[in-house]
């Protein structure tokens, strides 16, 4: 091709040109899935945390209750791709029903999610949601301190939380919780940055999770529930987030040197899978295993990637480099991000993209 990035042009013409809407946000789609998930999650989650501890009712609940919580937990996702203006409702009652009582709401996941989209911080060390950048791929000892990472973050954002006050003591430490510790990101080098109208859903949301915060542990002190509780829900918290960062470690090919990506280069690091082995289906809820044609359409409604992928299918030339994005499963992504180091640029699961674009 004499422009390289033609096919990425082609694709969202053709897209634009379709007689199909794929932009078109279904509200009875998202309230289904919604109700869905949070009656299946709160119900089975309700199970394991009533019955004595070690009792087979508690066993045989967790994984139903992880899957759940997990599942309602990624409409977060979606909550934040939203327009300011579309399903206010929705996303009220999304953040006072899970936001709130599981300490993840969308007013600290929305900016650093978009910034992940952003060319200019994508795939860069700053990168909030590049996993990458939490350990080094191929060390076992970095592997294992990312593991450790993992089964401390439901502490660290619980105190978060339930320290918030502490927070207004000083602006230059207020500050600080705004911009260093107001993302549900495990980077480090990651700071936000803050709208006026951030500051204000931050600041409100904030005041919520720290009463759901400041009760788990009032509940156990004032006899209201056992002391178990709380290593319970932490379980929960541990289980729910494992299955979110399996599928962080997939959903890109991670291959950057440190450098801005053009977008084709965004395109051809990021994997749509196509298989339909358990594991995808299991770490990709809601259609967002075609995650290169997200990044291509970080508005594309989830219930319409699917539809909107095997329209492109069968419409692109039988030789455009986005039937290269494609990956069979999970688990071949995932393990050449934990255990492959010093992969040279350009070299995916799928094709080196000097050749996808010729």
């Amino acid at each position: 091709m004499s422009n390289s990035t033609s096919w990425v042009s082609e694709i969202k013409q053709v897209v634009q040109e379709s007689e199909t809407d794929f932009f078109r946000v279904k509200p009875v789609r998202y309230w289904f899935d919604f109700l869905l998930s949070v009656t299946l999650a709160y119900t089975a989650a309700s199970i394991y945390l009533a019955y004595p501890l070690g009792s087979w009712q508690q066993i045989a609940a967790y994984p139903f209750a992880i899957f759940w919580l997990y599942r309602l937990g990624s409409l977060v996702h979606e909550v934040c791709h939203l327009g300011h203006h579309e399903m206010r409702v929705f996303k009220v009652v999304w953040n006072l029903v899970v936001g709130v009582m599981t300490l993840m709401p969308s007013p600290f996941f929305t900016r650093h999610h978009r910034d992940h989209h952003s060319q200019k911080m994508y795939g860069r060390p700053e990168d909030p949601e590049y996993v990458v950048n939490i350990f080094k791929p191929g060390s076992i000892p970095s592997i294992i301190c990312y593991a450790l990472i993992v089964a401390a973050f439901p502490l660290i954002v619980w105190l978060r939380f339930f320290l918030s006050p502490l927070t207004f003591l000083h602006p230059k430490l207020r500050e600080w919780a705004l911009t260093r510790a107001s993302a549900l990101t495990m980077n480090w080098r990651y700071e936000r940055k803050l709208t006026d109208f951030d500051r204000w859903a931050v600041t409100s949301i904030e005041l919520l999770c720290w009463i759901r915060a400041a009760a788990i542990p009032a509940a156990v002190l004032l006899g209201a529930a056992p002391w178990t509780r709380m290593p319970l829900l932490y379980a929960l918290g541990v289980g729910t987030l494992v299955l979110n960062q399996m599928r962080q470690l997939a959903d890109h090919h991670f291959e950057t040197e440190g450098e801005e990506f053009t977008m084709e280069d965004h395109l051809f690091d990021s994997c749509n899978f196509t298989g339909r082995d358990f594991l995808t289906w299991l770490f990709f809820p809601f259609s967002i295993r075609y995650h290169a044609l997200h990044h291509l359409f970080p508005t594309l409604p989830y219930h319409n990637l699917k539809a909107c992928h095997y329209f492109l299918v069968e419409t692109l030339p039988a030789d455009s480099p986005y039937r290269r994005l494609d990956q069979e499963s999970w688990w071949p992504v995932a393990r050449r991000t934990l255990f492959a180091p010093n992969r040279p640029k350009g070299e995916t699961l799928a094709l080196p993209r000097q050749q996808a674009a010729a």
